[in-house]
Formats: structure tokens, C-alpha cells, sequence
């Protein structure tokens, strides 16, 4: 609910606030008095295009701003919250400013805002009838809302929503899979030939010193053979050998001790060394003896070192990393196949909500099109009484396909709703934007507004050309649906009928006044007297004849408000 309006140097308003309530508002004033002025500023404040040869002549800057009552409109509270805006106590204060240069500023509650997010707030808050760049009424998707309101369709659509969410979050994992097969079959590929390399080789980490040592012996067997038998000749020989030197040696020893005992322990000594250099000719002689050369031993031993460093090379820097190696592709393998189950129950899954989605499909257009029967009905007879009986209104349901003729569904079933209207006898349907008259316009909305009032979060209506081109009995009429309207929203409307204006909650008088050299619109609101005067000059343009007085207050006390 628009609780305050502000505006300042915009054409001919220098600076005025108005002040609205809750039920029906209702501006009027003489033709040029500023109406059409006061309608525009509203439209700046909703995010429609802004003249900038509207700012006061000799300031540089209009401005407007309104203190807007949320009154627990969800849809427009989720979105101020997707935004990072808080509201104070429930309201809402929106500020714009145009400058002669064509720029400006948007802010609400502070927080700068571009005009097409202004316009998307504004959008779930106010419909303003009679400038079609601001009905909600002309967009198919609330078309589609607002039937789902009136069938009482919305939890409905909300469920299937959010089986049409699952669904496509199954659809954008499965096409993940699909995307990543040949890569993921690849990788399979390259991880199974790893582990059967790794296994087949056997092996074992103790193995590779032993070969490097087998490799040594078996590479260098004449070299080996050849020095044992050289350093077997120069201990074993028996003449010069070490051995036969240590004979000798022993026999002068026992002629030293003869002449000194002290030598004893020296010849025991030697007597050791004699032995030990004996063990130590016999070893090398056995192990000459158990040189044998071995070429198929040989190769064998290289060829498996030869693998062992193969698989180093490719899987890791030891033996032990290429088991581990090993261990991870298997590890891998397990998750790929996990990816395929997967797969697999991703496919059973899309198939069960396709089937789920099509059965809640089927019933929400159930639902929708008896709704619609309903909807047609009441919206023709409100049209009647509004003085367009002539009027055909229809709620075209049709299911959505591509191109190919094949069914979609989106997030809110598989229908496209649209509100469409045959103004005259004998004309084909057309949509409501295609409706030309502001007037026919304004009448054709407030029906649909009344039918629809408690289905739709929109909490501020306002009605520029509603009684444009009506009277009599139709203008009650009019008036009537306004006052029933008003229960449920508030209403804003500017009327230059005595009949509609009676009905008001809320009479703001818009005036023309000259201040100083200068034209200025001035608004009050008016009541008791005041009013009665103000009606009176609706009526028959004399705000004191007593004619006009007395029938005016005919008017009031029979439709009246305060």
C-alpha cells in the first residue's frame, strides 16, 4: 500500500505530499488543474521512462519519492531479500530523482537500484490502469498466476515445481556422465592395463637388491674367476706363495726362541697367521670351484630387472610406489564403476519423475481449465455491468510444444495460459495489450480485478481513464465495482465523474493556485464541506448553487463516504 507520495519540481508541482490510506482513493479536479501531472509522478516512482523536460522550469533536479506498506506481499518481500534490502517496520521508502540532463538516481531503503529493478519490484506492488507500460495484467505469465490463484491450483504448481527442479538437476547430472564417457572410458582403459602390468610382474620389494647383486656376479664371472685364481696362486703357490713364506717364517721362528724364550708369544702369532692365511686359500679355492657361468641365468636376471625398472619408470621411483600405484587404480576403478551405477540409477530416477511430472501435469490443466470455465463467466458478467455487455472473455489455455510439436514442460506444467478479449460482436479474440482504448482498457482491468482480488499479492491499484467515455448507470456501476474492490486493495483513482468520486475512502482535490509569478499544483483532501462543494462542481460546474449543493449531498449520503 502507497502510504505517502513526495514530489518536487516536477512541471508544475513545486513541492506537495499526499497522503493516501487504505480502501479508495480518489483525485479529482478541474480540467489542467494537474491530474494527469500527479499521475505522472506516480509513474517515475513505479520505474517508468522519465521526461526530463518535466523538471520545474528554473531547478535542475525533480524529485519523488513514496513510503511504500508491503503488507505481507511474499513475492515482493523474496524479492527485496534477493536483493540484500531490508525493510523497516514492513514499508519501504523509494526515492528517484531526473535531472534536467537526462540522468538520475534510484535508490530504495538507501540501497541504489537500475530502473528495470525498480520496475520488477513495482511490478508485484502497484498496477496502474490507463498507461500500459505498468498492467500486469498484459504479461501471459501473470495471466498463468493469477488462474492458479483463482483454481486454487498454487500448491499444485509448486510441488510439480519442485519435481520439474529434480528433474532437471537429474537430466544436468546425467548429461555430466555423458559429457565425461569417452574420457571416463579412457581412463578405465588406462587404469586396468596399470593394475594388469603391475600385477602380472609379482612384485616384490626384497627382489630388486638381490637381482642388482645376481646381475653383478653374472656380468663380471671371467673377471671374478680370474682374480681368485690370482690371489689363490699368490697365497697357495708353492714356491713364493704366501703360504710357503709363512713356512719358513715359522722354522726361523723356532730358532729364534731356542736362543730368546721371550719370542714365544711372537711365534704364536705367526703360527695364527700361518693358519688363517691357510682358511683363507681354502675359501677362495671353493669358491673358484662353485664358479659356474650361467648365461640363460644371465638374461633372466637382466630382463627382470629390465621390467622392474620399466614399471619404476612409468608408475613411480620404487617398488614399493608402484604397488601403491596398483592400489589406487584399483580404488579408482571402483568409483568409475560407482559412476556407472550411477548412470544407471540417474536413468531409472528421470524416468520416474517424466512419469510423475506428466500425471501432476494432467491435473494442475484439469484444475486450470475448470477454473477457467469459472473465471470466463464471472469476468463477463462483471464486463456487463460495467457497460461492456457486448464483451467476450476468454482464458485460452494451450499446451506448450517446439517446434517439433513435442509437449514441454517448464517449471509451472505444461500449459501457456493467456487472458484474452473479443471487444465488439463478431470480432475474433485478441490479446488484452491489443485493446487501444485507455478507457475500454481500465473497465476491461478493473472486471478482472475484481473477479481476481483475493488472488492476487498486488496490494495498490491505480485507475487513470477508468470512466472514460461512461455516465449514468454505468459510472454507478463503475463506482460500485471501484468501492467492492477497495474492500480487498487499495485503490487509486482519478475520476472527473460525481458518482465515482462519491464513493470515496479518501477525496484528494487536485488544484491549480498561483504563488507569487508562478503556476503551482497544489492537492488537499477534502472533506465535509469542502467536499460537498467539490462534488457539486463535478456535477454542474458550481461549487455553490444550491441545486447542485442539495444533489451532491444526495450523492454522498447515498454512496458516500466521509
Amino acid at each position: 500500500m502507497l502510504e505517502a507520495l513526495v514530489v518536487s519540481n516536477y512541471a508544475l508541482i513545486e513541492r506537495l505530499e499526499v497522503r493516501f490510506t487504505p480502501g479508495l482513493n480518489i483525485l479529482t479536479g478541474e480540467t489542467g488543474a494537474g491530474k494527469s501531472i500527479l499521475v505522472g509522478a506516480l509513474g517515475l516512482l513505479l520505474g517508468l521512462k522519465a521526461d526530463p523536460e518535466a523538471v520545474r522550469a528554473g531547478a535542475e533536479e525533480a524529485g519523488v519519492s513514496g513510503v511504500i506498506r508491503l503488507e505481507g506481499n511474499q513475492e515482493a518481500l523474496a524479492w527485496l531479500e534477493a536483493q540484500g534490502i531490508k525493510p523497516e517496520e514492513g514499508a519501504i521508502i523509494v526515492r528517484r530523482s531526473v535531472r534536467r540532463n537526462g540522468k538520475g538516481t534510484l535508490f530504495v531503503q538507501d540501497s541504489p537500484l537500475t530502473l528495470a529493478g525498480l520496475r520488477e519490484l513495482t511490478s508485484l506492488l502497484f498496477d496502474m490502469h490507463g498507461q500500459h507500460e505498468h498492467q500486469s495484467l498484459l504479461t501471459p505469465d501473470n495471466h498463468r498466476k493469477l488462474l492458479d490463484r483463482y483454481g486454487d491450483c498454487t500448491s499444485q504448481v509448486e510441488e510439480f515445481g519442485a519435481a520439474h527442479a529434480r528433474l532437471l538437476a537429474a537430466r544436468e547430472k546425467q548429461a555430466a556422465l555423458l559429457d565425461g564417457e569417452k574420457e571416463r572410458q579412457r581412463r578405465v582403459e588406462l587404469l586396468e592395463h596399470a593394475v594388469r602390468e603391475i600385477t602380472m610382474a609379482k612384485l616384490d620389494p626384497a627382489e630388486e637388491p638381490v637381482l642388482e647383486q645376481d646381475s653383478r656376479l653374472l656380468a663380471n664371472h671371467e673377471k671374478m674367476l680370474r682374480l681368485l685364481e690370482d690371489l689363490y696362486a699368490r697365497i697357495a703357490e708353492s714356491r713364493g706363495g704366501g703360504l710357503a713364506q709363512l713356512r719358513q717364517s715359522r722354522a726361523l721362528m723356532q730358532d729364534l726362541i731356542s736362543i730368546d724364550a721371550s719370542l714365544a708369544p711372537k711365534a704364536k702369532q705367526l703360527e695364527d697367521a700361518f693358519y688363517e692365511l691357510e682358511d683363507l686359500a681354502q675359501g677362495l679355492a671353493e669358491r673358484k670351484g662353485q664358479m659356474q657361468f650361467d648365461p640363460a641365468r644371465l638374461e633372466r636376471v637382466e630382463e627382470r630387472l629390465a621390467l622392474i625398472r620399466k614399471l619404476k619408470k612409468k608408475y613411480g621411483g620404487s617398488v614399493e610406489e608402484v604397488l601403491a600405484h596398483a592400489e589406487a587404480s584399483r580404488r579408482e576403478l571402483e568409483g568409475i564403476e560407482g559412476s556407472s551405477e550411477l548412470a544407471r540409477q540417474l536413468e531409472m530416477e528421470i524416468a520416474a519423475l517424466e512419469k510423475e511430472l506428466k500425471t501432476r501435469a494432467g491435473e494442475i490443466s484439469r484444475a486450470r481449465r475448470q477454473a477457467a470455465a469459472g473465471l470466463q463467466v464471472r469476468v463477463e458478467e462483471e464486463l456487463k455491468q460495467l457497460g461492456m455487455p457486448k464483451v467476450r472473455f476468454q482464458v485460452d489455455l494451450q499446451d506448450r510444444t517446439n517446434e517439433a510439436g513435442k509437449l514441454l514442460y517448464t517449471a509451472t506444467g505444461k500449459d501457456r495460459v493467456e487472458f484474452l478479449i473479443s471487444p465488439n460482436l463478431g470480432e475474433p479474440f485478441r490479446r488484452l495489450a491489443q485493446i487501444i482504448s485507455g478507457g475500454e482498457m481500465s473497465r476491461v482491468m478493473l472486471a478482472l480485478k475484481n473477479v481476481l482480488a483475493s488472488s492476487d499479492q498486488i496490494g495498490t491499484l491505480i485507475f487513470d481513464e477508468v470512466d472514460s467515455g461512461i455516465g449514468g448507470e454505468v459510472a454507478l456501476a463503475v463506482g460500485e465495482r471501484l468501492k467492492s474492490l477497495a474492500a480487498e486493495k487499495q485503490v487509486l483513482c482519478i475520476t472527473h465523474l460525481a458518482t465515482i468520486a462519491v464513493r470515496a475512502d479518501n477525496h484528494i482535490k487536485v488544484e491549480k493556485a498561483t504563488a507569487g509569478e508562478r503556476t503551482v499544483t497544489r492537492v488537499a483532501q477534502v472533506s465535509g464541506t469542502a467536499r460537498r462543494e467539490e462534488i457539486a462542481r463535478m456535477l454542474a460546474g458550481d461549487r455553490t448553487g444550491d441545486t447542485s449543493l442539495k444533489h451532491a449531498e444526495e450523492l454522498l449520503a447515498r454512496y458516500g463516504g466521509p
